[in-house]
């Protein structure tokens, strides 16, 4: 099983309104599907590090990471690989690379509107419902 790290990004860590989704562009099956921007830890990389490189490769911008947002066991089971994510805030506004047909803004409420990834469904949630409890 291999780690994969992402961020979820808000506009605020303590009153947050705003979170960032991406829209996946590849491969055929996943296409159209919304997740949050990361990628795989290479071989002997720290995750932190992992995540913050797959953020400025993926968006153009450097993420400050947070707090985990922890899954059912820790990290997030998806598919045949792990997720760990970090709340994070950028430093400028995100640029779409070419692994997203498109990235939104998404306040609290259209969060759970979007087709996430399966593995991303339970996620999406909980961080939907604690942008909610911070108003």
């Amino acid at each position: 099983m291999s780690l994969v790290v992402a961020a979820a990004i808000v506009d605020s860590v303590e009153k947050p309104t705003r979170l960032l989704a991406a829209q996946r562009s590849y491969p055929k099956d996943l296409a159209g599907m919304w997740e949050l921007p990361g990628g795989k830890v290479e071989e002997g990389e720290d995750p932190i590090q992992a995540c913050v490189r797959e953020i400025i490769e993926e968006l153009g911008v450097t993420p400050t990471l947070y707090d985990l947002v922890e899954g059912p066991e820790g990290d997030w089971p998806i598919g045949k690989h792990t997720m760990r994510v970090w709340l994070a805030t950028v430093n400028s506004e995100p640029v779409q690379g070419s692994d997203h047909s498109e990235l939104r803004w998404c306040e609290a409420e259209d969060v759970t509107k979007l087709d996430w990834l399966p593995g991303d469904v339970a996620l999406a949630k909980k961080l939907a419902d604690w942008m909610v409890s911070t108003r």
